[in-house]
């Protein structure tokens, strides 16, 4: 599918045929849009440059001279769009290409950030004078979206920590639900990282319009703070993790303290049971009253040591 959105005397107009190209200036053209390009369009589209756009074998690459570079016309940029999932996230690749003041994109997948900005384009077309503009307002967007998702994984740690506090389902399910929670914020972690890298590559670059420097620069610091914080919410997991593990052995602990006190309170009365069960003629044995006295002795020990464990706060 493809998206051409161009001027015409003046107006915004948006086209979805291949064969609209032989009727437009590549200086009129704003943006276009590839969602899952057939190889038709996708050559119609390199002829129209100029320039062969990427494939997603290339956009996948995870080398900086892959992830941004220029020719003499062009400026090439990869970077990674996070998909949410039920359970975790999903990178999905988008290529960005700008000849002169056109920008193309391709991507396989619908992205929000792109269907909502596709309709701010039409109604405020004035505030999208070239395809820079266009590209930092995705960026702009995927950056809120991005710290949509880190605010969302701070309130999932905050649930954590309530039902560690409160002790709920402490159990080897929820210390895997933690786990899979540090691998979403570090895939989150990286995907802005990956926009850091793209947007200083950008502001490097002498072919962008200097009039966005300011935009790029304040979206530069907004991607700090989320990477500040995605480590923060990383660091909180892992302490969150360590408390877990701490809760395990001493449950765990626990459970081996009652045993070795049952072990304890029954080798007095066992050593008078094995003593009294041999074969061998023993005081009080031919009384009729001995079985109830070794009972009693017996549970005597068991009181006796009971007690000695608890006066020195064993048990």
């Amino acid at each position: 599918m493809i998206s051409i959105f161009y001027r015409r005397n003046g107006k915004l107009v948006v086209a979805q045929s291949e064969a609209e190209f032989s009727k437009l200036n590549r200086d009129d053209v704003l943006w276009i849009d590839l969602l899952s390009p057939s190889g038709e369009e996708k050559h119609t589209v390199d002829l129209f440059l100029g320039e062969e756009i990427q494939s997603r074998a290339q956009a996948e690459e995870i080398e900086s001279s892959s992830r941004f570079s220029e020719t003499e016309n062009a400026i090439f940029a990869n970077t990674n769009f996070l998909m949410p999932g039920p359970e975790d996230y999903s990178m999905e690749a988008v290529s960005f290409t700008f000849v002169g003041n056109c920008l193309t994109t391709s991507r396989d997948v619908p992205l929000r950030s792109f269907t909502e900005l596709q309709r701010r384009i039409v109604a405020k077309p004035q505030l999208y004078p070239s395809g820079f503009t266009v590209f930092a307002s995705i960026m702009d967007q995927r950056v809120d979206l991005d710290a949509d998702m880190i605010e969302l994984m701070s309130k999932e740690i905050a649930q954590y920590s309530k039902r560690i506090n409160q002790q709920e389902d402490i159990d080897e399910d929820f210390l895997l639900d933690i786990n899979q929670l540090q691998e979403n914020t570090m895939i989150v972690r990286e995907n802005i990282v990956d926009k850091q890298r793209l947007i200083s590559n950008m502001i490097k670059s002498d072919k962008y319009p200097r009039e966005l420097q300011d935009r790029f620069s304040v979206m530069l610091q907004d991607i700090t703070s989320l990477i500040n914080h995605a480590n923060f919410s990383f660091e909180r997991l892992e302490y969150l993790q360590e408390t877990v593990l701490g809760l395990i052995n001493l449950d765990q602990n626990n459970i081996m303290k009652i045993f070795t006190l049952v072990s304890v309170l029954l080798m007095p009365p066992t050593l008078v049971a094995s003593f009294y069960g041999m074969n061998v003629p023993l005081p009080f044995m031919d009384k009729g009253w001995a079985w109830f006295a070794l009972l009693l002795f017996m549970g005597l020990l068991v009181a006796l040591v009971l007690y000695i464990f608890r006066k020195k706060k064993m048990f």
